[in-house]
């Protein structure tokens, strides 16, 4: 089953990777970004090019989702798939954050993700099916602090939120999960840990190795899959031993 895919925070990083795997096995991926430039060049540079579309969507303006329901209605007449992946943050020690850091943080992470699945969300079990996957992570598990508290925070906040919405639409054909991935092999991970500690670093993980962005695509791209029906409000912990239930 071909399905329609929207892929917030899709022009680099780990949404990237997430929006060319999806558009790799033929689905029609909507990438989006917090502006239209940013997505349309994701998508020029795409050797995927053919089965996506850029979208503008700024997680952290209201507008923006209600927006995005309306073209997608208009382009696509249906949604199946929601990757909330999009997020900020700013390494900062957790005694120097101001309130403007931990606001903006907040803003963008944890009430973009609760707009989106409130909104998109709605659209979705609206129509009577829907798959939401909410980018979670290690840090707001185990009060890691290396991305920043307020960003840990946001993301334990993503967990909690993903088993309101599993409840809400549970019985309206839309699932909502969330994956925890741990440190990645990624642009955020290297600007966070220098190069002169990443041995280090690797060293402290239990498997000794970096996890993979393409792995955390194909986990989403299970938990999409019209088969996945009975996996609601659950986090996948993806983190090399780093946090075990």
């Amino acid at each position: 089953m071909k399905q329609v895919v929207l892929v917030t925070g899709a022009a680099s990083g780990l949404g990237n990777v997430i929006a060319e795997y999806f558009a790799a096995q033929g689905h029609q991926v909507i990438v989006s970004a917090s502006s239209l430039e940013k997505a349309e060049n994701a998508k020029a540079r795409s050797p995927n090019a053919e089965n996506m579309f850029a979208l503008k969507l700024d997680i952290s303006v209201e507008q923006d989702f209600h927006a995005a329901v309306q073209w997608i209605q208009q382009k696509f007449s249906k949604l199946d798939v929601l990757i909330n992946n999009a997020t900020v943050t700013k390494a900062t020690p957790v005694l120097e954050i101001t309130a403007a850091d931990f606001d903006w943080i907040t803003q963008v992470n944890q009430r973009g993700t609760f707009q989106a699945c409130q909104i998109i969300g709605k659209y979705m079990a609206d129509q009577g099916y829907g798959r939401i996957v909410n980018m979670a992570s290690l840090a707001g598990q185990n009060g890691g602090t290396a991305t920043g508290a307020h960003y840990a925070a946001t993301k334990g906040a993503i967990v909690t939120l993903t088993k309101i919405f599993a409840k809400e639409f549970a019985a309206k054909g839309v699932t909502v999960n969330a994956i925890a991935p741990g440190p990645m092999e990624s642009p955020i991970v290297h600007s966070v840990v220098s190069d002169e500690k990443m041995a280090q670093f690797i060293q402290n993980i239990p498997v000794k190795a970096l996890g993979s962005m393409e792995f955390i695509a194909e986990t989403c791209a299970l938990l999409a899959s019209p088969s996945a029906a009975f996996v609601t409000g659950a986090t996948w912990d993806i983190n090399g031993g780093l946090f075990m239930r």
